[in-house]
């Protein structure tokens, strides 16, 4: 039988003569799937966007692309535009800038179908309907906008969108990025699904090799351009050989595993502070019976947050834990004076916050956040020194400002501080741009930090140094830390304690150990169960 999709020497080469990929050799028959892992910049999704020439012009490919047979890099533009969506798709990682917010799910469902007239007119609306039932969404999602759905809910309209042609290639691109937990185990049952009832044949390419291994039968590993390890998902996960692949396996720990708790995987010649024990005493941080409401469309409430009792102590890290639309971010919104609860308060050192005026910017001097997107978080005009200066500026810190920013950046170990400080946000990686913003909090001394999915964004082998980086700061600088997650694995690498939420109350709080080993609330069970798992080799 003919493979659905087969790559022989593939090579594309940018201008300049950066070469992405390098000489490529890859197999892929119908119904099978085939995990494509590695690190930014590793050539994954050069590799992907080849197979459909979706690559910007100053790229060369050369080498063979055989889609069922034809070669894709000779294709006339007719034929590559009938073999698109209908013989090949793609899913796209951020679900949410490639729908139209102003078209409704079911016309952009309907789009491809229409255009390669998979179906007659009057059949269209049924094939959407009956995408959406593939999808495991209800018809009437059809007539909403992308804005009113989850993430996992549009994540699983690219899927539909991906299906409407019956293609007999998808090629999901960082399908479950950002997704909380049980979103992500949704989707990927999903996936799994889709495969063994239609036999289409799957590329699923990320950086996280657990969410490969558990849908994948097998993985190829990306570095540099060239595979560097091919095989089945159970050998290559439990078994790796290149140290590549080792790295990845390592940054992503298993839940229980005593060699991972307190060290993330980092290469940092710092290494890893000791454990440090918070002192006991007066937390540092105390929400009492806090409640925040909102109203919503229909005249109703929504309880955000229902009656939090939290507290995090004097250099200590707590993890709050939970799947997207839980309470987190509100509670941290709260916590921050961002957003005036409804009743109940938040206590600061024993003391209320301040609602507002010279007291309330002081103590967002102490109690600093930090972003999930460091993209997001910094201007893009302004340079490492000013993204670091402003807060400076607006809190009106003492001393010489030039010697602040240069501590801040050490601290945040960017080093020498004077090479990062002309540099613009684009000039950096994604772990130095969070470093950056890591630094703009320090800059004004705070003794607290709360990191709204501080590594969600980051590479595997960045998202260790940036956890690494945090029980550093708590072991030099005393500093205590709220960190929003829905990553147990990362609870499990750097927290004390886990609180954990649903539908707006903390449903368990304890030590790490006891929450993650012997959960007792069923919804902190059903949060470890949605955890991928890849069974042993044979």
């Amino acid at each position: 039988m003919t493979p659905v999709l087969e790559l022989r020497d593939l090579r594309v080469t940018y201008a300049g003569g950066h070469e992405a990929v390098r000489g490529v050799d890859l197999t892929l028959r119908s119904g099978q799937t085939l995990g494509l892992a590695g690190e930014s910049g590793c050539g994954k999704s050069s590799l992907a966007m080849s197979v459909l020439r979706l690559l910007p012009k100053d790229a060369t490919v050369s080498g063979e692309i055989l889609l069922d047979g034809a070669d894709t890099r000779t294709m006339s533009w007719g034929r590559l535009r009938a073999v698109r969506w209908a013989s090949a798709s793609i899913v796209f990682q951020g679900a949410m800038h490639a729908l139209n917010p102003v078209r409704r799910i079911g016309q952009q469902i309907a789009e491809p179908i229409l255009l390669h007239a998979t179906s007659p007119p009057d059949e269209v609306d049924a094939r959407v309907a009956e995408l959406l039932a593939q999808v495991e969404l209800p018809p009437e999602k059809a007539q909403a906008y992308p804005h009113e759905l989850s993430g996992g809910q549009k994540q699983r309209v690219m899927i539909a969108m991906a299906l409407a042609c019956r293609p007999r290639l998808v090629i999901a691109d960082e399908p479950t990025t950002a997704l909380d937990v049980i979103v992500q185990a949704q989707v990927l049952r999903l996936l799994t699904r889709l495969v063994s009832e239609h036999g289409i044949g799957l590329v699923m390419i990320s950086h996280d090799l657990s969410v490969l291994g558990s849908v994948c039968e097998r993985l190829a590993v990306m570095y540099e351009g060239e595979i560097v390890e091919l095989g089945t998902a159970p050998t290559v996960v439990h078994d790796p050989q290149h140290a590549h692949t080792q790295a990845l396996a390592a940054a992503f720990p298993t839940v229980g595993d005593p060699a991972s708790r307190y060290a993330p995987a980092t290469t940092n010649p710092a290494g890893l502070p000791p454990r440090v024990v918070p002192e006991a005493g007066e937390p540092l941080l105390r929400t009492e019976s806090l409640r925040v409401d909102f109203r919503d469309r229909g005249g109703g409430w929504t309880h955000a947050v229902r009656d939090v009792n939290l507290e995090v102590g004097r250099g200590e890290i707590v993890a709050l834990v939970g799947q997207s639309g839980s309470g987190k971010t509100t509670l941290a919104r709260t916590v921050l004076g961002l957003q005036q609860p409804t009743s109940g308060q938040v206590l600061f050192e024993g003391r209320p916050l301040p609602r507002g005026g010279r007291a309330l910017r002081d103590y967002r001097r102490q109690a600093q956040l930090v972003l999930q997107d460091p993209s997001s978080a910094l201007n893009p005009r302004h340079s490492v020194y000013e993204a670091i200066a402003e807060g400076l500026r607006i809190h009106r810190m003492p001393g010489d400002e030039r010697a602040l920013v240069a501590a801040a950046l050490e601290a945040a170990e960017l080093r020498p501080a004077q090479r990062f400080m002309p540099v613009l946000p684009h000039q950096l990686s994604g772990g130095q741009r969070q470093r950056v913003v890591i630094a703009g909090a320090l800059a004004l001394r705070p003794r607290l930090l709360v990191a709204d999915e501080p590594v969600a964004s980051l590479d595997a082998s960045v998202r260790g140094e940036i956890l690494a980086l945090l029980l550093r700061l708590r072991a030099e600088l005393g500093l205590a830390a709220l960190v929003i997650t829905h990553d147990l694995g990362l609870a499990w690498n750097i927290a004390d304690r886990v609180a954990v939420m649903y539908r707006g109350e903390l449903v368990e709080v304890g030590d790490v150990e006891q929450v993650l080993l012997e959960p007792r609330h069923e919804y902190t069970r059903s949060l470890l169960a949605a955890l991928p798992e890849v069974a042993a080799p044979a």
